[in-house]
């Protein structure tokens, strides 16, 4: 494995923890805040932020930028994400939403092959079904017996959305620096979100209001970081390290509502880890020159 695909591992595995460090703050304020605010709030603070590091400039490096246009697409697919995802889990079990949205790697790698034209070793297949079939036993989601219904499909529709976005930014990760892409995804998402939140605002607490900001400051650190990620290596590599952010929602389940994982969920744990370990080694043996 070269130094830029291992930094690029070790960024995404950092950014689907902050990720889901934010899932926790918004499943927090979303009890009294609607989602739109939430996500108004947490953009801004992500603009902000960029506006601070790049200045004057760097609205105009984004408004004139190449990938302006397929930004705005992947923000569309994002949002659809977003909201499919937040009206499923309305319906459906925490087991339940959490598998059929992992669904995504798979569908992730499916598309690195005719949209990236990457090349994907059986070993990233492999590490992509060890991953999933971790994620199966973990969560036990079968175990209330799913059937196909609107949430179900609303989940799966979230997975789809998900992957096609993810594809999109290692495309326009490779024609733009990251402080740009932030800026562009930031300013969309204002523009999305501040609509729905002069229709539907609910006044925050400054309690809320920290909170939302603080989000908004983990996610944009966890941004920075995918979209670094995407630049340093392939999204066929990548996709499987996404199964890690379910590790990092039980941890953080039982650090802050005190939940404690089933004997299952270490199972399926010790198999997100195998997924990984298939990945670095693969790459890492996978490319040495052959003697002679």
């Amino acid at each position: 494995m070269t130094t830029s695909v291992l930094s690029g591992v070790l960024l995404t595995i950092f950014s689907y923890f902050l990720f889901s460090l934010q899932d926790a703050a918004v499943k927090w304020l979303v009890v009294a805040l609607p989602v739109w605010q939430i996500l108004f709030v947490r953009s801004v603070t992500i603009f902000s932020i960029c506006f601070m590091i790049g200045g004057k400039s760097l609205v105009g490096r984004a408004w004139r930028s190449p990938v302006l246009k397929p930004m705005f697409v992947r923000n569309i697919l994002l949002l659809a994400a977003w909201l499919s995802y937040y009206t499923a889990a309305r319906d459906l079990g925490l087991a339940e939403l959490t598998t059929l949205y992992y669904a995504s790697p798979i569908l992730i790698t499916i598309l690195a092959v005719p949209i990236l034209k990457e090349h994907v070793p059986p070993l990233r297949w492999i590490a992509v079904l060890v991953g999933f079939v971790g994620v199966m036993i973990a969560t036990d989601p079968f175990g209330t017996g799913m059937k196909l219904s609107l949430p179900v499909w609303l989940a799966l529709q979230a997975a789809v959305f998900w992957a096609i976005s993810t594809v999109l930014l290692r495309k326009t990760a490779l024609q733009e620096v990251t402080l740009v892409q932030m800026t562009i995804s930031s300013g969309f998402f204002i523009l999305f979100t501040g609509i729905a939140v002069a229709v539907d605002y609910v006044p925050p607490s400054l309690t809320d209001v920290a909170l939302m900001a603080g989000t908004g400051l983990v996610a944009g650190v966890g941004q920075y970081a995918l979209f670094e990620g995407m630049r340093r290596a392939p999204v066929s590599v990548l996709a499987p390290f996404e199964y890690s952010s379910l590790i990092w929602a039980f941890g953080l389940g039982f650090l802050i509502w005190g939940d404690i994982p089933a004997s299952q969920v270490f199972v399926g744990a010790g198999l997100i880890f195998a997924a990984g370990m298939i990945i670095i080694l693969g790459e890492r043996f996978g490319r040495r020159p052959r003697a002679g």
